[in-house]
């Protein structure tokens, strides 16, 4: 099944060592590119709508320049997110079908939207995006691979925190099937209290992976004027390709 994030870990009992598994600060840059691909809606951007928040990292960044309303299916980020962004409207949903009943200028889809592993899935993720995004908003989705770009990978990172506690992560990407939609992410988490005991957590993540041809064929067929757009990024990584859809006015 898609989207099953609530069934990990990590978004569950593991979600208040996500500041430490995953640091604010590293999402500093990505937000300021983001921000820029709000800004290229047909009207002025002011109120935004992220779907799958998460811990509110992105959001905290993206905060200082537009009112976030932040929309989760994990209650243990929401949580994460509300200690760091008291300032933003937090709420409970799933992004393939929540409603909300009112539009923003524009709508962000960050790396979340990889628990979509089937078309359907993710076509549903852009209608609840063009549901809520205004005539000359844009809504952007930020995939962290598409087959065009896909290799398999491996990383690390983590952070310290105060009183001793840290986390550490190594994660291992790969594909089982190449004729399939969906790809493994092997994730070993190594959690230290302050009284320097340590944890591993080990858990698979099933995540999506479609064509860049898919993702702007869905895009329009949702209404949305599609477009892809490369980021720039000093990081050591590869860039990823951002998707925009546009509203027609």
């Amino acid at each position: 099944m898609d989207d099953q994030r609530t069934e990990h870990q990590l978004y569950g009992e593991l979600a208040e060592w996500w500041p430490l598994i995953s640091p604010v600060d590293e999402y500093a840059e990505e937000a300021l590119f983001i921000a820029g691909m709000l800004r290229s809606a047909a009207i002025p951007v002011r109120d935004v709508l992220e779907l799958g928040s998460g811990g509110g990292h992105t959001a905290s960044h993206l905060k200082r320049m537009f009112a976030m309303t932040l929309v989760d299916l994990s209650t243990g980020m929401l949580a994460v997110s509300r200690r760091l962004n008291p300032e933003c409207r937090h709420l409970l949903g799933d992004m393939r079908s929540v409603r909300l009943r009112r539009r923003f200028d524009a709508v962000l889809v960050h790396d979340a939207i990889g628990y979509m592993t089937s078309e359907t899935a993710l076509a549903e993720v852009m209608a609840t995006a063009f549901t809520h995004c205004r005539p000359g908003g844009v809504a952007v989705f930020v995939p962290d691979r598409t087959v065009e770009s896909f290799q398999p990978t491996t990383g690390y990172g983590g952070g310290d925190g105060p009183a001793g506690r840290a986390a550490r992560f190594l994660e291992w990407t790969f594909d089982p099937d190449p004729s399939d939609t969906w790809i493994l992410t092997e994730y070993a988490f190594m959690l230290k209290e302050a009284s320097d005991e340590v944890r591993v957590v080990h858990e698979t993540h099933r995540l999506g992976l479609f064509s860049r041809a898919a993702w702007l064929r869905l895009l329009g067929r949702a209404g949305f004027e599609a477009g892809v757009v490369t980021e720039m990024t000093a990081q050591d990584r590869p860039p990823r390709e951002l998707f925009t859809g546009h509203r027609p006015r």
